[in-house]
């Protein structure tokens, strides 16, 4: 299945509806870097949302997400 990149919020909270899978996670990566590119932010913006604190990631999987979305950001460049 091919998910399109989501191009609103509301689109990437949508995703939350379909079954969890690889295709579906680079989706909502890609539609986040498109939305925060769209809004102006820079990486390294972008980098310190996904590093803050949160409840649902521990930090060593924020960081690994921070690795994922900077390698992300560079091949949309």
């Amino acid at each position: 299945m091919h998910y399109p990149i989501p191009a609103s919020p509301e689109e990437i909270v949508d995703l939350h509806q379909e079954p969890v899978n690889e295709e579906l996670v680079a989706a909502a990566i890609a539609g986040v870097i498109k939305i925060v590119r769209a809004q102006g932010q820079s990486l390294e913006e972008l980098t310190a949302q996904v590093l803050a604190d949160d409840s649902l990631l521990d930090v060593q999987q924020r960081r690994w997400l921070s690795d994922v979305v900077a390698q992300a950001w560079d091949s949309f460049s």
